[in-house]
């Protein structure tokens, strides 16, 4: 049978009273009280519930994320550092992949909120969901538009846009075809794509867009790029929105055997650049946008005053290929 307090104050000689007050630090116990309950607590394998602590204290220690998957490098890498910084800070993690299903987050948002998480840090896809507008936690997005209460951190990515086209236009690229998600998605993403169609009418050259029916499913990747060098075989450079559609277009241009064209990828996380090391890309400070949603989440749950900002914006910059 579970151990209990009970059980613990029987070993230690002490009163169930006390127990309780040693394990949530309450009030004036001597060393010598302590050690005796800890000693009882460890031979009898008796681990307090953190839950119910916290609860007590009215914080349970834990923050929420939803991420539409742990798949792509981008959120693996992200959500890596997010729960590296709150491990430091003291706090836990729960993790909810959406799929970019609306169900799906609808759901985990009920979820976390029914284990009273201390608040929520978001990467999902869909925006209009009502629960994001009534909800009574803190919560912050990244690099999603979900409300106009919710703060939202992101990369720059209209300047990345800019760079990356004029990258392509450096190397001596006229023709350059730009691969992103769904326009749909309202995202500060969408950005990327200005920053391509603003640096190709700067140069007077005609800007053409082909978005993926979702960015998540390799397969309509995959079936885009192909699309794009049917209609488009005479391309000279690609700037695609990450750097997963980056890898599809310089496969299947070994494929096709296309030599010479010049791709630009977003994101510039570790594992794609080991596996990718030729791949010229646009870096996001992932570290940085992991460290700023965590401040903007502990504050609001400690109730610090901070400036208020609807949008925080983190710089970019170009990372050349190897070759």
């Amino acid at each position: 049978m579970k151990p209990n307090i009970r059980d613990i104050a029987q070993m230690a000689g002490v009163s169930p009273t006390t127990v309780s007050r040693v394990m949530n630090n309450r009030g004036y116990i001597s060393d010598a009280t302590r050690k005796k309950v800890n000693h009882a607590m460890k031979k009898l394998n008796y681990y307090p519930n953190d839950l119910a602590r916290a609860l007590f204290h009215q914080q349970t220690g834990f923050i929420g994320l939803i991420f539409p998957t742990t798949e792509n490098p981008f959120f693996g890498e992200l959500i890596f550092h997010i729960e590296n910084i709150c491990a430091s800070l003291g706090y836990k993690v729960l993790l909810c992949n959406s799929l970019g299903r609306t169900d799906k987050e609808i759901a985990y948002l009920d979820m976390l909120q029914r284990n009273q998480v201390d608040g929520i840090i978001v990467g999902a896809h869909n925006r209009f969901i009502p629960q994001y507008t009534k909800i009574d936690l803190p919560v912050v997005a990244i690099d999603r538009y979900l409300s106009d209460k919710i703060p939202v951190v992101s990369s720059d990515n209209l300047q990345g846009g800019r760079m990356a086209t004029q990258w392509l236009i450096d190397q001596g690229c006229r023709k350059i075809i730009h691969i992103n998600g769904p326009g749909n998605l309202e995202t500060p993403a969408n950005r990327r794509r200005v920053g391509y169609e603003q640096v190709m009418r700067d140069h007077r050259y005609a800007p053409l867009t082909y978005e993926t029916a979702e960015s998540l499913i390799y397969k309509n990747t995959l079936e885009t790029v192909r699309k794009m060098f049917r209609e488009h075989p005479d391309v000279e450079g690609v700037f695609a929105s990450d750097d997963l559609v980056a890898a599809s277009v310089l496969s299947e241009a070994s494929h096709l055997g296309k030599q010479g064209i010049k791709v630009v990828g977003y994101d510039g996380t570790q594992a794609v650049h080991i596996c990718l090391p030729q791949l010229t890309t646009i870096q996001q400070p992932i570290h940085d946008i992991a460290d700023q949603a965590v401040k903007i989440i502990i504050a609001k749950i400690n109730g610090t005053k901070v400036k208020a900002k609807k949008e925080y914006i983190l710089p970019v910059q170009l990372v050349r290929g190897e070759k």
